[in-house]
């Protein structure tokens, strides 16, 4: 992932429930299991002399022509939802894309997978530290504890005593990932326009690959490809490969199949199992690439996931006055924005 969760539900369909949970499940573990590829799928790429800028912006270019289909469909064929939504495009482009994406492939480039994705998991951690200190009123306690928690799980997943010291550069690069998310999670969980979220998604990818281009051609960021080659888990293979399967199976397909679920399980139980991502990400880092994690680290990883879910689930559980404040009249409130009020500002705060 390394890309944003896929969670986020059409505000019409936040109550909906699949006639089969057992498909929606499925469909659910699957999108957690897909997205958590993309860095064991990177890594031969980046290792081969593709830099970080040129990776992401054929990952999300390619992933969001594939959506394109359904994004159209989910539209009814009408441009005017996204046009109107455009602040929320520019947001998930250069938040969910730039912010998130290129310096998660960046830190991937320089540290372990597992603990990457482990760092950046604690973007909604970030969000609700920025969200308190900007409304200047502490958080509720479940939130305070699951951020410490969080907290001293990254100390342990730094191993900052241990003789296997991380590259520094790396830790720099996955917490502006981390950072990435959480200002993308604020900014689109505000009121807007009603986007269906295939088209938001679409949009938002296309718009940041557009971006990754552009700055890579005028040189603000490094842009570099490779058609040699590359060494693919000991195996010799065309570069095609690799970045096929991430455009299709660590991005597209985990997108679809991510909205697909939440839609039916509902965004509560559907975010809970996205975290599972950072299980399958370390499990395909270690089988495909043989980075083990030391026992400190599996540890410090846990108290990370375990902050992590405390603080979603405060988000979950804040009062429906709260949950109307966050919301524009008539439009319901979902994941991102109900994260957003954990700390909440009072009536109009931060507008």
């Amino acid at each position: 992932m390394a890309s944003p969760p896929a969670s986020t539900v059409h505000n019409t369909a936040l109550g909906s429930r699949s006639e089969h949970p057992g498909i929606s499940l499925v469909a659910a573990v699957a999108s957690a299991a897909t997205f958590g590829t993309s860095g064991t799928l990177a890594r031969p790429l980046l290792d081969a002399g593709w830099s970080p800028g040129a990776a992401v912006a054929l990952r999300t270019g390619c992933a969001g022509l594939l959506l394109a289909p359904l994004a159209w469909r989910s539209m009814r064929g009408d441009l005017g939802s996204v046009l109107s939504a455009w602040r929320r495009v520019v947001a998930f482009g250069a938040l969910g894309v730039v912010g998130a994406q290129l310096f998660y492939f960046a830190a991937v480039e320089r540290l372990p997978v597992g603990i990457a994705i482990l760092i950046e998991f604690l973007g909604p951690v970030l969000l609700v530290v920025a969200t308190s200190a900007r409304c200047r009123r502490l958080p509720p306690r479940t939130t305070v504890i699951g951020a410490v928690v969080s907290v001293g799980g990254l100390a342990l997943v730094l191993d900052l005593t241990g003789d296997g010291r991380l590259d520094a550069l790396g830790v720099v690069f996955a917490l502006i990932a981390a950072t990435g998310i959480a200002g993308y999670f604020h900014v689109a969980g505000r009121p807007g326009g009603d986007v269906a979220p295939v088209a938001l998604a679409s949009a938002g990818l296309l718009f940041g690959a557009v971006g990754l281009a552009v700055a890579g051609a005028i040189g603000v960021v490094p842009f570099s490809a490779s058609t040699l080659d590359v060494d693919l888990f000991g195996s010799a293979s065309p570069w095609w490969v690799p970045m096929g399967l991430i455009v299709v199976v660590s991005t597209a397909f985990p997108y679809a199949t991510g909205v697909f679920a939440a839609e039916r399980l509902g965004a509560t139980v559907a975010s809970f199992i996205a975290l599972l991502e950072v299980v399958f990400a370390v499990v395909a880092a270690w089988v495909l690439l043989g980075e083990v994690p030391r026992p400190i680290q599996g540890a410090g990883g846990l108290l990370v996931l375990v902050g992590v879910a405390l603080v979603r689930h405060e988000g979950r559980s804040v009062p429906t006055s709260a949950r109307k404040r966050a919301s524009a009249p008539g439009e319901a409130t979902d994941d991102r924005q109900l994260v957003a009020v954990v700390v909440p500002c009072g009536s109009g705060g931060g507008r």
